[in-house]
């Protein structure tokens, strides 16, 4: 019964639009308080528990790093390289977008975070050239999506944490899934640049070496971050502090574009949204030890087992279940309230968690796209409040039918994930 008062509370108070962490630490508050089977002191402890992780402390430092990074001149420095190789293009501005975000997503790890950097420059550049409004703010929502499965990701880390799977081989295997995604919108964007002619040949306003020397120190933090973790120099934790010490040394001495009043902007972007994922990472984490203590993993995982016993069908149902909840969760909450329930079906149909987590990752990312959470389309319209909400909803859907598509294909082709896991 505890656990159906649970779940009841959480899809009530959801419903009622309050914050997603309120609604899981009331849920949690509310199922212990009502039975009494343990005193209520324990869901601060275990909140308490949820957030006392030195591996946690990867999640603001990241956020900081690609704040300092964006606030430094990387964004810019990172879309003339990309327009110096295919500006060119039909659709090359739209194109620069994608793989200005590639780029960032490989600093920041947060959807939202690339999003603000590379839109706030691309949106206005691509409405100017002619481009469709709700085509570019969709693209870009679409885009930023790749900022939580190209290394380092913020939800690689929670689902590290929350499931007890290597975070280096999981920052591995969402690399090659994050440029495969890339790749995808490119086409797609390129398909729609060429029925609409949106092409612009003036954008290659450098040459491509110039370009290359401006923004080879952008380069080598991924380079560094990445490298560091794979080589042992260092954790993923340890290799987000690297990464916001290099990025003030080049924001400051480098580029010189970094004040003490920007310092001040970055710390303030990093620590709310930081905040805000620990709160539900701790809420969640008190949510979870609950449901732990009613079994209720075992539960779900027999259940299904009961419905087929087919590691095909139960991939399909668990892609169709996590596609559902990023309609309506938070990434990072919805990894840490699902990891561990999922976990132990995994092991039971021999599927590999950390292919698995790239799906999962993937799979959330899509909601970033879909109402009525779609926290990517909100920010990127927030970007160009001329434009409705339901245009771009009506342009995103292609790109969100692209990335469905590659979903199966991650699912059901593991190989593409765990083929980098083997030099690790």
């Amino acid at each position: 019964m505890m656990t159906e008062v649970l779940l009841v509370c959480l899809i009530a108070l959801i419903a009622m639009n309050v914050p997603i962490a309120f609604s899981i630490g009331l849920s949690a508050f509310i199922a212990i308080f009502t039975f009494g089977k343990v005193p209520l002191f324990l869901i601060s402890q275990r909140m308490f528990t949820g957030v006392d992780s030195f591996t946690l402390l990867a999640i603001p430092l990241f956020m900081l790093a690609g704040s300092l990074m964006d606030k430094g001149g990387i964004s810019r420095r990172l879309i003339n390289l990309a327009a110096a190789f295919v500006g060119h293009v039909h659709g090359g501005l739209g194109i620069i977008a994608v793989i200005a975000c590639m780029f960032f997503a490989a600093i920041s790890g947060s959807a939202p975070a690339t999003v603000v950097a590379i839109g706030s420059i691309m949106i206005p550049a691509m409405i100017s050239a002619g481009y469709d409004k709700a085509f570019s703010v969709a693209l870009l929502a679409a885009a930023g999506t790749i900022g939580v499965v190209i290394p380092p990701s913020i939800p690689f880390v929670t689902y590290g944490i929350s499931t007890g799977v290597s975070i280096g081989k999981l920052f591995a295997a969402g690399l090659l899934p994050g440029i495969l995604m890339g790749l995808c919108l490119i086409a797609v964007c390129y398909v729609v640049s060429v029925r609409n002619g949106y092409i612009d040949t003036s954008i290659r306003t450098v040459s491509r070496l110039q370009a290359l020397r401006e923004a080879i120190w952008c380069l080598f933090m991924p380079i560094i971050i990445l490298g560091g973790i794979y080589g042992g120099l260092f954790t993923p934790t340890e290799s987000a502090g690297v990464a916001c010490f290099y990025a003030l040394l080049i924001g400051i001495f480098v580029y010189k574009e970094l004040t003490f009043k920007l310092i001040y902007e970055c710390l303030h972007t990093a620590a709310v949204p930081s905040a805000m994922v620990l709160l539900i990472i701790g809420c969640a984490t008190a949510m979870g030890w609950i449901t732990t203590a009613e079994r209720v993993p075992h539960a779900v995982a027999a259940s299904m087992a009961q419905f087929t016993d087919s590691r095909l069908a139960i991939l399909l149902l668990l892609n169709v279940a996590l596609l559902f909840v990023g309609c309506l969760m938070e990434l990072n909450a919805a990894i840490i309230l699902l990891g561990p329930i999922i976990l132990p079906m995994l092991l039971q149909y021999n599927i590999d968690p950390i292919h698995f987590g790239v799906v999962m990752v993937v799979n959330l990312a899509v909601g970033l796209l879909t109402p009525p959470l779609g926290i990517n389309l909100f920010v990127a319209n927030g970007l160009c409040r001329s434009v409705d909400f339901k245009d771009i909803v009506v342009k995103v859907m292609p790109m969100i039918i692209v990335l469905f598509a590659l979903i199966l294909v991650l699912t059901y082709v593991p190989a593409i994930s765990l083929f980098l896991t083997r030099f690790i």
